[in-house]
């Protein structure tokens, strides 16, 4: 598993890692007004857990959890713009968590700062056809490993 720890060497023998998200960098997704922090990336599972800022008006696009999303909203709010749970908003200080196989479209008309926890990486799916992950890489090639049991 990746860690953003800078003192990683000094927690490996107590398997405890500490993660100081003040001390990192905010990362540029493709997604535009989208920003990430990740705490945790498991290269092999998928399993994810990041602070998300958003811009206001930002959107994410249509996509679907493959596994249990957890949310957590710090600031702001984040709306179900499209998707059958159209109009629900989960504001600053209340948490979501969307079942296996939801599909929606994200929107943070005010802009947004959420710590949020992905099983696996989510599927986007492309005007195009295309099924990708948040990173452009084809969701199969990248991530179908882990719906194997």
């Amino acid at each position: 598993m990746d860690a953003a720890t800078p003192a990683k060497a000094q927690t490996a023998d107590t398997h405890s890692h500490l993660v100081r998200p003040d001390s990192m960098e905010w990362q540029k997704t493709r997604f535009p007004g989208c920003e990430a922090k990740t705490l945790l990336f498991d290269r092999k599972t998928g399993l994810m857990t990041a602070l998300m800022k958003f811009a206001p008006g930002a959107v994410l696009p249509d996509h679907e959890h493959v596994n249990i999303e957890q949310t957590y909203v710090l600031e702001g709010s984040l709306i179900d713009k499209e998707g059958p749970a159209k109009g629900i908003e989960c504001k600053a200080g209340e948490f979501i968590w969307r079942e296996e196989g939801s599909r929606h479209v994200a929107w943070c008309p005010q802009g947004g700062l959420m710590l949020a926890i992905f099983q696996v990486p989510n599927k986007f799916f492309e005007a195009d056809g295309r099924v990708i992950d948040a990173a452009g890489e084809d969701w199969d090639a990248a991530w179908g490993h882990t719906r194997k049991s």
